[in-house]
């Protein structure tokens, strides 16, 4: 992106005017971002490195990010600090989440930086019939058929790249917790077996079937069997704490005895807002915009624990989890809640 100095008067209005808009962007569902901003032909003084500075991480870092582009903004208006502090967002990987109509478009742009920068497209599958139980923002595919489709066209656009995809936050814990009627779980067990065989027939992706976290479903061994059913066998592994805010050490303990639970399978956990652990208080209502939390460990494959494959973030840190607190719609960039967790983070 060139730098702001050199563009005439009329773009600096318009970065002005960005600014404006991402302060009160529009929802776009539970965990649906928006689609990636095409890549920067080259860094400008001053824009987002295109990958995490230490290195540490495979993953892409979207040039294009809500964040990437507060960073900008902030920038031409002056809030320097603010910017630089948000560059712990910016500058790091985080997940794609597929688009409920047609993910292709999306998933195309992404692979093609992706590739050119030589690193693993970070994505989330959401979409299933009756997803977050028809709690706000529902949504998801009209019925198996529907869904079927979208999921192949998801896989299709990934190709051949290197993909990581967790697959389905919350479907199989949702089956244990009474959420999904015992009518409805055949159907949905079936559903995502057939998307862990179509995401697999694609050579260069790996397939992490979500199994929910600590403080939801309290005994792992619960999961076992609806994991199974669910097509683990034949992804390669489970994800746990996707949009949660459970520490590190209390995720990888959980982790570890569902592990036993399943023959041993590994995981990756989401630590994009576990920095500062969860909120006191039950569950649902101190997980939606809980205030006082950090950005947690930063993106990697290096874990230094043998069943831990990746600290991930699949939750893209700074969207709203709702109206809860104050907050716009669910899936919606909220900058002030970004700069917090990203102040508030040891790294």
């Amino acid at each position: 992106m060139p730098p702001v100095a050199a563009r005439p008067a009329a773009a600096l209005g318009l970065v002005l005017l960005l600014a404006a808009a991402t302060a009160c962007g529009s929802g776009s569902g539970s965990g649906s971002a928006p689609e990636p901003g095409p890549p920067a032909p080259a860094a400008a003084p001053g824009a987002p490195a295109p990958a995490a500075a230490d290195g540490a991480s495979p993953f892409w870092v979207d040039p294009g990010s809500e964040a990437a582009r507060q960073v900008t903004a902030w920038e031409a208006t002056g809030r320097y600090d603010d910017a630089q502090v948000l560059r712990r967002i910016a500058e790091r990987p985080v997940a794609l989440w597929g688009r409920p109509g047609d993910p292709g478009p999306g998933i195309r742009r992404a692979r093609a930086a992706a590739k050119a920068a030589g690193r693993t497209l970070l994505l989330a599958a959401h979409n299933l019939p009756g997803r977050d139980c028809g709690k706000q923002p529902s949504g998801g595919a009209a019925d198996a058929r529907a869904y079927g489709r979208w999921i192949g066209a998801f896989a299709d656009a990934i190709g051949d790249a290197p993909a990581l995809v967790v697959l389905e936050p919350h479907a199989v814990a949702h089956t244990v917790d009474g959420c999904v009627r015992a009518e409805q779980r055949a159907e949905r067990y079936r559903l995502l077996s057939e998307a862990v065989d179509r995401l697999k027939k694609n050579r260069n992706t790996k397939v992490y079937l979500d199994a929910g976290g600590p403080a939801w479903i309290r005994d792992p061994s619960d999961l076992a069997g609806p994991l199974r059913e669910a097509g683990l066998d034949r992804a390669d592994g489970f994800a746990l704490n996707v949009s949660g805010f459970q520490p590190d050490a209390a995720v990888r303990a959980y982790g570890a005895e569902l592990s036993r639970a399943v023959g041993g399978r590994h995981f990756v956990v989401d630590t994009g807002r576990n920095g500062a652990g969860p909120l006191p208080g039950e569950r649902t209502p101190a997980s939606c915009n809980p205030p006082g939390r950090a950005l947690g460990t930063p993106p990697t494959d290096r874990t230094d624990d043998p069943l831990v494959d990746a600290y991930l973030w699949v939750k893209r840190p700074g969207e709203s989890d709702g109206t809860c607190r104050g907050g716009p719609p669910a899936g919606t960039w909220w900058p002030a809640q970004a700069l917090g967790l990203a102040r508030r983070a040891h790294d």
